[in-house]
């Protein structure tokens, strides 16, 4: 199916959920761990922790699970050919170290991918914290403030995030089927979607991969054998425009952008989920945008809210389009985005956001 099919009826399929429906259906898309699971995971931290491994060295084969790797394929599935998100509650990580919560949230998303950095300074294990910084500066990320994140995407085929400590009050994680978002601008603004389906160009925040310019020109929905494939983050198509050589937006696209933006911020349309501490959060990036609100921290450094996150690229993940591996990411050996990878810099696992 070529672009000029798509725009003419809806997406069917997994990925074309509505909020409404799947606040009906938590028990498909959420699993609370069992004490035997729980065991069984901390056991494989034991045999790590035993071995004085490093976090960056932990293989898929390094942290046996017996029972709990079927489980995991399950999830793998369900992100990869279904709705594209899933939660899994209860890990204790109150009675544990932070270098042991990060051994088990890695061990964990070994056996869903391949770990990927997320930054110009190559953290493959990355940390979600206010560190103080200003949202509107053109060089900051979303992740190092507390500001509310609008709905994006994220450079990897998963994006998973581990909650060690939740937040005073705010920071609720919102999530939105960007298969249900396209077929809805086709059914009520279809005038909007040529702009939607070219190339919008956005900011590299200064991480820049070998050979590429310091932007990069992607469309937010791309067809690919029969999906909707997505990418989006408002703030960097913004921040784009303060680069030179950069082309300014048409109000067309801006009223398209803001129509996206309005759509997902529905209630029938997103889903929210809180995060409480032991938390794992999973979504496929080619079809489910997710988001944050604001949030107010706790006064003691060590209280404050803290996400352990890891990017993960799947080799059985869905097609995807050059304008994911070509135009904007690079590739893993397999063929799937590889996150942020800046020439000369080597990849590391930090266990505290800096």
């Amino acid at each position: 199916m070529d672009s000029v099919e798509f725009g003419k009826s809806p997406i069917a399929g997994p990925q074309a959920w509505y909020g409404s429906e799947m606040r009906r259906r938590e028990q498909d898309w959420s699993h609370a761990w069992t004490t035997s699971e729980i065991a069984e995971i901390e056991a494989a931290v034991d045999h790590i922790q035993s071995q004085g491994r490093e976090i960056l060295n932990i293989r898929k084969e390094d942290f046996p699970l017996p029972t709990v790797t079927e489980r995991l394929s399950d999830i793998r599935r369900y992100l990869l050919d279904g709705p594209g998100f899933f939660l899994v509650r209860g890990l204790p990580v109150d009675n544990w170290t932070i270098e042991r919560a990060a051994t088990a949230f890695w061990g964990l998303g070994a056996h869903i991918g391949q770990a990927c950095s997320q930054n110009g300074r190559g953290h493959v294990l990355g940390h979600v914290k206010n560190l103080g910084l200003d949202y509107n500066d053109p060089a900051a990320r979303g992740y190092q403030t507390s500001a509310r994140l609008p709905y994006h995407t994220d450079s990897s085929d998963i994006a998973t995030l581990l909650c060690w400590r939740a937040a005073k009050s705010g920071g609720l994680s919102s999530i939105v089927s960007s298969t249900t978002l396209y077929n809805e601008v086709l059914a009520r603004r279809p005038d909007l979607l040529p702009a939607l389906m070219q190339p919008f160009h956005r900011t590299r925040w200064g991480e820049i991969p070998e050979g590429k310019l310091p932007w990069a020109e992607i469309p937010v929905f791309m067809p690919q054998d029969g999906r909707i494939i997505s990418h989006y983050v408002r703030s960097a198509i913004r921040k784009g425009q303060l680069i030179d050589g950069v082309p300014p937006l048409t109000d067309m696209q801006n009223e398209a952008l803001d129509f996206v933006d309005s759509l997902a911020r529905e209630s029938d349309i997103h889903l929210d989920m809180t995060f409480r501490p032991g938390d794992i959060q999973f979504v496929c990036n080619h079809c489910t945008m997710h988001s944050r609100t604001a949030f107010e921290d706790w006064e003691k450094p060590e209280d404050r809210r803290h996400l352990l996150r890891l990017w993960l690229a799947c080799e059985d993940g869905p097609a995807l389009p050059r304008w994911i591996t070509e135009s904007y990411e690079g590739k893993t050996g397999n063929g799937r985005p590889n996150g942020i990878v800046v020439p000369g810099v080597a990849l590391n696992a930090p266990l505290e956001a800096v």
